[in-house]
């Protein structure tokens, strides 16, 4: 059987402050907090989430090799706007990582810096 993510590893200066930004941002609750380990899932019981552990005194200084592409529901006509709204309110912030203006993605950062998008619905990517 091959193996399936457990955790997507996250580094945070501030556990408990990223961990309940990205809390409310999916909507997921915080599953563990420990010292040196907060854990935000969908349920106890998902299949993976998110562990947000300590990142030293290093500062991120470029551009992420990895992020989160996130989607509102399809199904909502200005549902996609209307969290990019929401999000930025929980203290997300725009940022510019090369972007020409025709994308149909928006790429934001959370409050440590780490840049994420909010694209245009699923079904609309495929075919």
């Amino acid at each position: 059987m091959p193996v399936s993510i457990h955790h997507i590893v996250v580094d945070a200066h501030d556990l408990p402050g990223l961990a309940g930004f990205w809390s409310e941002v999916l909507g997921w609750p915080i599953l563990s907090a420990k010292p040196r380990e907060v854990v935000v899932g969908p349920a106890v019981d998902a299949p993976f989430g998110l562990c947000f552990m300590p990142a030293g005194e290093t500062r991120k200084t470029g551009k992420n090799r990895l992020h989160f592409d996130l989607n509102a529901d399809p199904d909502v006509p200005g549902d996609r706007e209307a969290e990019i709204e929401r999000i930025l309110a929980l203290g997300a912030r725009r940022v510019d990582v090369g972007q020409t203006g025709d994308e149909s993605w928006l790429v934001l950062a959370d409050p440590e810096g780490n840049e994420f998008c909010v694209v245009r619905p699923k079904r609309d990517l495929i075919g």
